[in-house]
């Protein structure tokens, strides 16, 4: 049994891995703002209050986790803007930068003592970060956001190789959530079970590769 550590588990893909690792039989700590009733009845350990873009009170936050070893810890929670060059909406895209970007890189360093040989991190994040596959535009917040994260994750997995922590860089799919009024092309269990099997997978050869949850190796 593995104790797995997951933001943004109140709803959408943090809740569906969060109900898939409980399914097979692993400890879960669901970390979120607020629990939704899904989340309570889960089964999962959940610490709520935890906003990871509040870094002057992160360290308090986490604070139940003092002590325990994290086999994985998964960097799920994270914020969508719409911006278009005619609507820059500066306090959106900063907003955006401390939760996608900031907020991952400060939690994954709160929890570092929490980390050993052998655990893993995942960051989930998007092929909207991606310079090589952006054939829309837009988007300008999230697309600077994630693509910020997804240099964040290299640079951890370099920093973690001597300690022996593995980095997944991770893009869940096109997924039926909130975030996107539910028009995603895949179910967020569905994408909850190919981030659960590229996690398995992942090892100190592969870190920070940027892979979609299906498999594909995706461009920067």
């Amino acid at each position: 049994m593995a104790n797995v550590v997951i933001t943004g588990a109140n709803r959408g893909i943090g809740l569906a891995m969060t109900q898939a690792y409980l399914a097979q039989g692993h400890r879960v700590y669901g970390l979120c703002r607020a629990a939704s009733e899904a989340l309570k009845n889960s089964g999962a350990e959940v610490i709520e209050g935890v906003d990871i873009s509040d870094f002057e009170r992160l360290s308090q936050t986490l604070a139940p986790l003092q002590g325990v070893t994290i086999d994985t810890l998964v960097n799920n929670a994270g914020i969508l803007g719409r911006e278009t060059l005619d609507d820059l909406d500066v306090a959106s895209m900063e907003r955006q930068f401390r939760v996608n970007a900031l907020g991952p890189l400060k939690l994954t360093q709160a929890l570092l003592p929490n980390l050993k040989a052998g655990s893993k991190v995942a960051l989930i994040t998007s092929r909207m970060g991606s310079m090589g596959d952006n054939g829309s535009g837009s988007r300008y917040g999230y697309r600077m956001s994630k693509a910020a994260l997804n240099a964040a994750g290299v640079s951890l997995s370099r920093d973690l190789a001597d300690k022996g922590i593995a980095v997944a860089i991770l893009h869940p799919g096109y997924v039926q959530t909130d975030m996107v009024n539910h028009n995603g092309d895949v179910t967020a269990e569905y994408s909850a079970q190919g981030l659960m099997q590229r996690i398995a997978q992942l090892n100190m050869e592969n870190s920070g590769t940027f892979w979609h949850a299906q498999g594909q190796v995706l461009p920067w």
